[in-house]
Parts: structure tokens; C-alpha cells; sequence
């Protein structure tokens, strides 16, 4: 790979821990650093978990210590001041942004409009750009880049704003499988990512297993991963008399172990940006199924090869689809055999060229 010219690159981000978004954004500055730019990252929040390589500056410290309107405002002039220090080159803003007044503050006053990069890690896009059309582009029309983590995410972006800067850049995965396999005699799929079922949907996902021939053979669901719904969720396990089959195992900071020996992994969201579930689980060897929601399954699974794509919200559909991949014993093979390779084309050096192209 080139070295870049060490231009100075800040990456915000609401935190370095919890979810893929996260996860992708502290790999995206290994991957940048690794190039030769001189990288920063600002976290909002004091929730370090992932890896990163730079300079850090946690703002979360500091609101930990003060959230008043006064701490508000105190952490605003230190970004600002920190921005301003180091005259970054570009900004790549990887935050979720909520609130037009702070935003316009944001974008405006303190970042500087033609060197920033906004990404939009999430189907709903709301949630990173304002939803009127004419305040969306009031604060990013005149962004340097609107990046979209799935191509489905920025032809949607187009569609509502049009926007003329905006360009998709995939999340990363490591292809190195050095990873060992979890120590256990259980013959199980998996689930992992977080437990809010507005998103992810796990009450489908129990759904279509209680219809399926798996809890009959014994084939254990190991649910992993922590969030607000895990009571909610415990309860539905009950009422579908599921307990001795499903395991909740709390959160793993490093999934690989268990993923790799699952027979295969699940996805049931609602919605989702590019799903780092689905790129991890390929890139160790284990089939996936998926539903086919908004966005990002249906750019990376090719049904009937490294995984099967089925119809969402459909617990019988999705019930045929574990019975399928746990009886065809042709198809499973055939759809482990092809795993690895389908996300080769998503590895850092192949993204890392894409980054570099819109820094030059």
C-alpha cells in the first residue's frame, strides 16, 4: 500500500465500544494510520473498548465529570480549541447527529465544512442527517463527502437531499483467520450484536427457531451480546418454552472463538447500515442467514452460496431456512466452502485504496 504524505486526519466518533458502527470506526483508524496519516480520534463518550491506533482525545472524561449546561458548553471549546490546534486536513465524522441547533454549531463554527466527510453507518439515515430535506442541506450540503456504508444507504441519501458529494465506502474486515475455535461440545448457531429488538429483532429470530427442527436436535441458539431488551427476551424464551435451548451469554468484546464454531449465525434486523455480523462471520468460514432489510444482506450475501438471503418478518420462512441449511448437507458445505472468499473484495487493504482516494 502508499504511504500517504502524513496529512493529519481527525475521526469523531459517539464512542470506541458496543456496536459494529463503533467497531468499524476504530478500524478505520488502524487502517489509516497503517497508511502513513497522522491519525486522531475524538470520542464523545468515555466507552473505550475497541482497538484504535493515534492520538486520542475523550471528551467522554470530561462529561463523565460535568454534564451540566455549563460542562455542555466546556467540551464544545475544547473540541473546538483541539480542531483549531491541529488544522486537521480532513475531518471524517462517524458520530450519530441529533439536534439541528448543535449540529449547525458543529458543522459550521467549528468544523470546517470543505474538509469534512460525513458517514452514515445506519439504513435510518435520520439519524445521522437532519430529516427535512431543506435543514439536511442547510448543514451538510456543502460537506466535502457524504459517505454511505452500503451503496442502498447512499442512493437514498441522493433520493432525499440530493446531494451531489456524497459516495459509498464499505466497513472493513480483517481476512488474517488466526482466530482458535471456542472450547465446547454444543452444536449451535449464533446471534451477536446488540439486544435492542427494535433493531435487531430477536423476538423473530426466537420465533423462527421454535418452528424450526433445530431445538428438536438438539442444535442450541446462543444469543450474544447485552443491551436493554435482554429481560424482554429471557421472557419471550420462556413463553416459546425455549430455556433449555437458548443461552444468553452476555457481551464478548472478541466474538471470533464462538463465531467460528457455530454451523452458521443469524441476522433478523429491521434495518441495518452494512451489518459487521455478516462480514465477520464470512470471513472465518460460517454461513449466515439473513433476512433481506434495508441494508446491506442483500450487497453481501449471495443466496444459495455463502448464505441464504430470505424474506423478513417471516418466522416460517425463516424456520424453512435453518431447516434447510441444517439438513442439505450439500448446500451448507457448499455455502462454508465459498464463505471466505465472498468478502475478500471487503478486506482493509482493498478499502483502505478507497479512503485514500477521496484523502488525496
Amino acid at each position: 500500500m502508499i504511504k500517504a504524505n502524513n496529512k493529519k486526519i481527525c475521526i469523531v466518533v459517539s464512542s470506541l465500544g458496543n456496536g459494529g458502527a463503533e467497531r468499524s470506526s476504530g478500524l478505520l483508524s488502524q487502517m489509516l494510520y497503517n497508511v502513513g496519516f497522522d491519525v486522531h480520534v475524538i470520542s464523545v463518550l468515555n466507552n473505550i473498548e475497541f482497538p484504535y491506533k493515534g492520538k486520542l482525545l475523550n471528551l467522554g472524561e470530561l462529561k463523565d465529570k460535568d454534564n451540566s449546561a455549563l460542562g455542555r458548553l466546556k467540551r464544545l471549546r475544547v473540541l473546538k480549541a483541539y480542531v483549531k490546534e491541529h488544522n486537521f486536513d480532513y475531518i471524517i465524522d462517524n458520530r450519530t447527529r441529533i439536534g439541528f441547533f448543535k449540529e449547525f454549531i458543529i458543522s459550521k463554527f467549528i468544523f470546517t465544512p470543505k474538509k469534512t466527510i460525513y458517514c452514515i453507518r445506519s439504513f435510518k439515515i435520520d439519524s445521522y442527517i437532519n430529516p427535512n430535506p431543506f435543514l439536511g442541506k442547510l448543514l451538510y450540503g456543502n460537506a466535502y463527502k457524504m459517505v454511505g456504508v452500503s451503496m442502498a444507504i447512499a442512493e437514498k441519501i441522493k433520493e432525499i437531499y440530493n446531494f451531489e458529494n456524497v459516495t459509498s465506502i464499505y466497513n472493513a474486515i480483517s481476512t488474517e483467520d488466526d482466530h482458535p475455535k471456542a472450547e465446547t461440545n454444543d452444536h449451535y448457531i449464533l446471534f451477536f450484536g446488540r439486544l435492542d429488538d427494535d433493531v435487531k429483532n430477536i423476538s423473530l429470530l426466537l420465533e423462527g427457531y421454535s418452528k424450526s427442527i433445530l431445538p428438536s436436535q438438539n442444535i442450541k441458539l446462543k444469543i450474544l451480546g447485552e443491551g436493554k431488551d435482554l429481560e424482554k427476551l429471557k421472557l419471550k424464551s420462556n413463553d416459546l418454552k425455549l430455556t433449555s435451548n437458548v443461552q444468553f451469554l452476555g457481551h464478548l468484546s472478541n466474538p471470533s472463538a464462538l463465531v467460528k464454531s457455530a454451523l452458521f449465525t443469524v441476522l433478523t434486523s429491521k434495518y441495518e447500515g452494512f451489518p459487521r455480523s455478516i462480514i465477520e462471520s464470512l470471513a472465518l468460514g460460517i454461513p449466515v442467514i439473513s433476512v433481506d432489510c434495508k441494508s446491506g444482506p442483500n450487497e453481501i450475501i449471495e443466496h444459495n452460496s455463502n448464505g441464504l438471503l430470505i424474506e423478513n418478518n417471516n418466522p416460517e420462512a425463516l424456520a424453512d431456512a435453518m431447516n434447510q441449511l441444517f439438513e442439505d448437507k450439500a448446500l451448507y458445505l457448499q455455502c462454508k466452502k465459498n464463505s471466505k472468499s465472498s468478502v475478500a473484495h471487503f478486506s482493509e487493504a482493498n478499502i483502505v485504496k478507497q479512503w485514500q482516494s477521496i484523502l488525496k
